[in-house]
């Protein structure tokens, strides 16, 4: 596995879709209790890249401020915890899930 969590947080902190995708395998899973929140899907999920796309868009756009501190990151077999402060000062732990390629094929927002 060859994700860098300083360069997913960095990518997010530059606003850098392109950067950010970079990261996801296609087909994506993406579960989020703001994706609940903000497009009303009761389990929460996002199943394709064009979603995920759109999703990360709006958000970006809506929070200009965006900036993620990275707090720590524990790495499973084929897995990894990234804990981290948003921009609204909310501590944050994401599971991400990942082929052997190293592109994430789902992560959960806790």
């Amino acid at each position: 596995m060859s994700f860098d969590a300083l360069e997913w947080i960095d990518a997010w902190n530059r606003h850098d879709i392109e950067a950010i995708m970079g990261h996801y395998a296609d087909p994506p899973h993406h579960t989020s209790p703001l994706i609940v929140e903000r497009l009303g899907r009761a389990d929460g999920t996002i199943r394709t890249t064009s979603e995920l796309r759109d999703y990360f868009q709006r958000g970006l756009a809506s929070s200009p401020p965006l900036h993620f501190e990275l707090l720590g990151a524990y790495p499973g077999v084929s897995s990894v915890a990234v804990h981290y402060r948003n921009h609204r000062g909310r501590t944050v732990i994401e599971v991400m899930h990942f082929n052997p390629a190293g592109k994430i094929t789902a992560s959960v927002v806790h």
